[in-house]
């Protein structure tokens, strides 16, 4: 070990010093032998750059070198590798990323938003410079998910992807699920505790997800990562009552983003669905994220952890500046950037399972034969049907469980409901995650 030791630093410059920022900069001062000797020389941040230089962060900046313009961190002679947290899918972020692999120097970033956008760009030009480009942070924050797709199930076929990849909206539905509380009502509470942000519709409508489902999918399909091809619905039609049904039929409701293989084809979608109770993402509550990958020869792999948060992604990011300082290589997305080929986006007709549907109906007669009319027509059986209560305005809530049946047999069956002037509001779908061995 001394004799590794006896390697220069590995200088950072770091763009960006929000709270991962500052997370980082404590991390790599208050663990600074063990990054060493885990790295095999010392880690140190030589400058820095943000867009406000007098604000307080909570750590001592002085011995840094300041640029109020972060793109010159790439060009600085005391910088061996650039960390970009400065957030956003193109404007700054791109442009450092940009001039960062253009210098030959290696870039870790927890921008899932620029990689979901950019992430074929910047693979090339990194493997073009051969420099590294390390993502670990972008996704599921402290969980070491892309090292273990990239690395640890490299040698298996993924059949598929999925998991809890917003921590916003686990901790929504959990809350929910656990104080009996309206959407409306947690997500209030949640950005008055600074859970969500003022502007929530990244998190709640599914584009975070979204971002690092691509980024997932990538890695284990071995596709350029491409948001055109994914379906994205996020948790604002979530209801109490969808979660207290869902219980009732031994389901929690969680958003679940998921990628999966049907044939030469690949489907990717974000949606809330009903997650049995005896499965591994059915117990992962409150802000924690969750990675199912399941490959030919390894099986189920899950990964838990904490997916967002200064310590977690901090450390994430720590992670991948080991990993260079030690030398580590590879593409970004386990295969060479010249060699990911996309998939075509699997056919919803080719997409099949059960599926819960909820709406809001006027409480007469003959409304229900119409709802289940409908269903016949359409090709879709009833496996269960309930209506809980009747509402004071005169309507009822209806809760129905399909059968196994093609998802586009459903949708449509959903679209010639809402049609129907009995029916009060927009009708809620939500698929069913099958059960290990389905």
């Amino acid at each position: 070990m001394a004799a590794a030791l006896a390697n220069g630093p590995l200088s950072v410059g770091l763009a960006g010093l929000g709270t991962v920022g500052a997370g980082v900069v404590r991390l790599l001062a208050a663990n600074a032998d063990l990054v060493a000797a885990r790295a095999g020389r010392p880690i140190r941040v030589s400058a820095v750059s943000a867009r406000d230089r007098a604000r307080a962060r909570g750590v001592d900046l002085s011995p840094f070198a300041w640029e109020d313009d972060a793109t010159r961190l790439a060009a600085r002679d005391d910088v061996d590798v650039v960390v970009e947290l400065v957030g956003g899918a193109d404007g700054p972020a791109l442009t450092l990323a940009r001039a960062t692999l253009g210098a030959g120097k290696p870039l870790v970033t927890a921008n899932k938003a620029m990689l979901a956008h950019h992430g074929l760009e910047l693979a090339m030009l990194a493997e073009t410079a051969g420099a590294a480009l390390r993502f670990e942070a972008a996704v599921a924050g402290g969980i070491p998910v892309i090292k273990g797709l990239r690395e640890g199930a490299a040698a298996n076929r993924l059949a598929r992807v999925y998991g809890i990849l917003n921590g916003t909206c686990n901790y929504i539905l959990s809350r929910m699920a656990a104080e009996g509380l309206e959407f409306a009502d947690v997500l209030a509470d949640a950005q008055a505790h600074g859970y969500a942000e003022a502007d929530p519709s990244f998190d709640i409508d599914g584009v975070d997800a979204a971002h690092k489902l691509a980024l997932l999918s990538a890695l284990a399909f071995g596709t350029p990562p491409d948001l055109g091809l994914l379906d994205i619905e996020g948790i604002r039609q979530v209801r109490l009552a969808d979660v207290r049904q869902a219980e009732a039929l031994g389901y929690e409701i969680r958003l679940v983003g998921l990628a999966e293989r049907h044939g030469e084809a690949l489907a990717q979608r974000v949606a809330p669905c009903l997650v049995p109770r005896a499965h591994p993402l059915a117990s992962v509550t409150g802000p924690l994220n969750a990675v199912v990958a399941e490959g030919d020869f390894v099986g189920r792999l899950l990964f838990v952890g904490a997916g967002a948060g200064a310590g977690p992604t901090a450390s994430a990011v720590v992670a991948d500046l080991i990993a260079i300082a030690r030398g580590e290589s590879g593409p970004a997305f386990s295969t060479p950037a010249a060699a990911l080929a996309p998939l075509p986006a699997a056919s919803p007709a080719a997409r099949a399972g059960r599926f819960y549907l909820r709406l809001r109906v006027e409480d007469r007669p003959g409304v229900l034969a119409d709802l289940t009319a409908i269903l016949r027509d359409a090709g879709v059986s009833i496996e269960s049907l309930n209506q809980p209560a009747s509402g004071a305005e005169g309507t009822a809530l209806v809760v129905m469980v399909t059968h196994d049946c093609a998802e586009t047999a459903a949708r449509a069956a959903v679209a010639s409901m809402a049609r129907l002037p009995a029916v009060a509001e927009p009708p809620l779908l939500m698929p069913l995650l099958p059960t290990e061995g389905e």
